[in-house]
């Protein structure tokens, strides 16, 4: 347990304000689930020292410790028109979408359908009140506050939020949207956003996460999102983070996937000074399946750091994580994934890879994979590889006509093509597509 430290003061002094003011109302367990948070977050702290945090070891969190971060005036508000929501926003305008602005819910930007039997999507305070035994069972279950400082402090500040839950052997008609949205017009602000995703059993979702800015300020974004996966569910989860190029974005994600299961999960970071992402899955039933997708962009000195941790708790389940990275100019990139298989996992098939396209010199990537594994009968497998575009491909293209910026457009382009195309949702997947293509002139070294 880390001791306290004046960086945690600014978030101590005001959940005292925020906990007596327009969350005042929220039902008695989760006023106590914020009490005990607030507690351990006073305990634990941020992650800054040296010992006692292997898995931030690679990652200085002391940069944003030091930052005096303060939530925003929930009165005041943003004016964010609903033009304002187009770079962050896709698909069909019949997808239910939730949106979140400087993390306060927006009812006037969000759109969600006429209430079904078959699910229920809305804000989590809403949720509070409509499904209370479902947020009850399962928010910070698997979040859990002891993990770290910065779950602990989400759930000290757990108000608003997002919500979906489906029944069972139903399968939600559209792709959720949520939008976690910046403004900028509140200087170093942070917020919490949350989400607590629920599939009965045999039931099917299509979740989609945005983080998106609309200017490029200094802000905290720290993330959380439950998923449960129940006996025979689907669930489809993408976050897209989109940020800006001054914001400090931590993202918790955990999952758990029942018997016959599926949970398909891809992410995709291509902003924030900062990034760190802690993906957790865990297969509780056999025959369950996790894909694990990801791609990250940076450049300048970005900094993003992957943790992805997968616990073969159940026998016969199976896992594929592939994650690749394009880094310029004096980034770093930061893989860490484990594999765990415990004693009575038997016939467990995993594999893991990480591989990396570095564009300057100055770039950084570092890869380091881990497997515990308890029982004899399974199949493991990781890679890793780290390379430089290849001269004789750009050669070639160039030969053929075409200038050097646009053959190195191609072939970096084509190198996250592998993860883009793995996107089932074909409006994300042509929305990411864009994006990547954009983000590549952006990363200059060696261009000319």
């Amino acid at each position: 347990m880390q001791q306290q430290t004046a960086y945690e003061t600014p978030y101590l002094e005001a959940f005292d304000a925020f906990q007596g003011g327009h969350a005042s109302g929220d039902p008695a367990f989760i006023q106590a689930h914020r009490r005990e948070a607030i507690e351990r977050f006073g305990a634990q702290g941020f992650p800054t020292a040296r010992r006692g945090n292997e898995a931030w070891k690679y990652t200085d969190v002391g940069p944003l410790a030091r930052i005096p971060f303060q939530l925003p005036d929930p009165s005041r508000g943003a004016l964010v028109k609903q033009g304002q929501l187009k770079t962050a926003s896709f698909g069909s305008g019949e997808w239910p979408k939730l949106v979140f602005v400087d993390g306060t819910y927006s009812e006037e930007l969000s759109n969600l359908p006429r209430s079904r039997n078959g699910v229920t999507i809305c804000n989590l305070a809403e949720a509070m009140t409509r499904r209370p035994e479902v947020v009850e069972q399962h928010l910070g279950r698997l979040a859990s506050q002891e993990e770290n400082g910065f779950t602990a402090l989400n759930a000290a500040f757990v108000h608003d939020g997002a919500f979906v839950h489906v029944s069972k052997d139903y399968a939600a008609e559209h792709p959720v949207l949520i939008i976690n949205l910046s403004s900028g017009k509140h200087p170093d602000s942070v917020s919490h956003p949350r989400a607590l995703i629920v599939a009965e059993e045999g039931a099917g979702a299509t979740v989609v996460e945005m983080h998106a800015s609309l200017k490029g300020s200094r802000y905290f974004t720290n993330a959380v999102t439950e998923v449960v996966v129940t006996p025979g569910a689907t669930v489809r989860h993408y976050r897209v983070q989109r940020q800006s190029p001054h914001a400090y974005h931590i993202a918790t994600i955990k999952a758990e996937v029942g018997r016959d299961a599926t949970f398909d999960s891809a992410a995709v970071d291509m902003g924030a000074s900062l990034a760190r992402n802690n993906l957790g899955v865990t297969m509780a039933g056999e025959e369950g399946h996790a894909a694990l997708n990801g791609l990250y962009l940076v450049g300048d000195a970005q900094h993003v750091d992957n943790e992805v941790v997968i616990d073969h708790a159940a026998p016969n389940t199976s896992s594929r994580e592939l994650y690749k990275g394009i880094l310029d100019g004096k980034s770093r990139s930061v893989f860490h994934g484990s594999i765990i298989v415990r004693k009575d996992a038997q016939k467990v098939n995993a594999s893991q890879a990480d591989k990396n396209l570095l564009l300057s010199e100055q770039a950084e990537a570092d890869t380091k994979p881990a497997f515990w594994i308890y029982a004899d009968d399974v199949k493991c497998g990781h890679g890793a590889a780290n390379g430089q575009l290849d001269e004789n491909a750009l050669f070639y293209l160039q030969a053929r006509g075409i200038d050097r910026a646009s053959a190195r457009t191609m072939l970096v382009r084509a190198f996250a093509r592998e993860i883009v195309q793995l996107i089932d949702l074909a409006p994300l997947r042509d929305y990411v597509d864009r994006q990547v293509i954009k983000v590549i002139p952006q990363l200059q070294s060696g261009a000319a």
